[in-house]
């Protein structure tokens, strides 16, 4: 907490997008307290919306395979849940391709959506649902396990499609360009998502896992003209924002 305090006084314009729903479980345990009563005192100390982080597969059946460490599925929901009654906006994620069934991929959207339509009218809850591959190269799962990332592009297409079908109440649904690269997110934005997500200014998870794919500003704006739409910047809030000038200026001078 003193170090969102910190930040928030050293940078009192940024926004803090922090600690997903297996870090609020832990510190509540910690301080034999409840979730709402943490996400109080960090919101009080800075934070600004919670990540989707540590959702992999919501069902505990896989948990137990792929993230022993973490949190259940319920504590997941759970801490969304109670951060939506506080008015925190949140994120939810899938990460799959790897020992989940096809039926526990959809459990998984079931439950999100019935979280999303529990959040009190004020409230936006879920901003975003955003589902990426599993990512193999030199994890534990693969090492040991043998279990690799089987997730073909044709197959990401159709299940970022399912999801828009499946949740109809989270109204912005992201391709993960990082994990499938710029041609599958392209076709993406055909089936069902409107954000292509952003560049990386540094990113330490997926890319140690094998994730080889970059972009700058200027080649993520080209790949969604390439596609045939017209990019829009955006805050963390999906509130539009203007490109700031000297953006602006490199590119028409491009």
């Amino acid at each position: 907490m003193n170090l969102f305090k910190e930040l928030k006084s050293l940078f009192p314009q940024i926004k803090l997008h922090s600690l997903g729903p297996p870090e609020i479980a832990h510190i509540t345990k910690l301080e034999k307290s409840t979730h709402t009563e943490v996400l109080k005192a960090l919101v009080d100390a800075g934070l600004d919306s919670l990540p989707g982080a540590g959702a992999e597969i919501l069902n505990d059946r896989v948990r137990r395979l792929i993230s022993k460490g973490k949190c259940t599925g319920r504590e997941w929901l759970d801490v969304m849940r109670a951060a939506h009654q506080l008015n925190i906006t949140t994120s939810a994620t899938m990460m799959f391709g790897h020992v989940e069934t096809v039926y526990e991929r959809f459990e998984h959207l079931v439950w999100l959506r019935e979280v999303q339509s529990e959040k009190p009218e004020h409230a936006k809850g879920f901003l975003a649902f955003i589902p990426w591959p599993f990512q193999d190269d030199g994890t534990l799962l693969k090492r040991i396990k043998g279990i690799s990332n089987n997730v073909s592009a044709d197959e990401y297409i159709r299940m970022l499609a399912l999801s828009r079908i499946m949740l109809p109440n989270i109204e912005n649904i992201q391709a993960s360009w990082l994990t499938v690269g710029k041609q599958t997110a392209q076709i993406c934005l055909h089936g069902g998502a409107n954000d292509f997500g952003s560049i990386m200014i540094e990113e330490n998870v997926v890319s140690a896992a094998g994730a080889p794919h970059r972009f700058t500003y200027k080649t993520i704006q080209d790949a969604i003209r390439e596609a045939g739409f017209e990019p829009q910047l955006r805050n963390q809030q999906y509130g539009e924002r203007q490109l700031p000038k000297e953006i602006v200026e490199q590119v028409v001078n491009y």
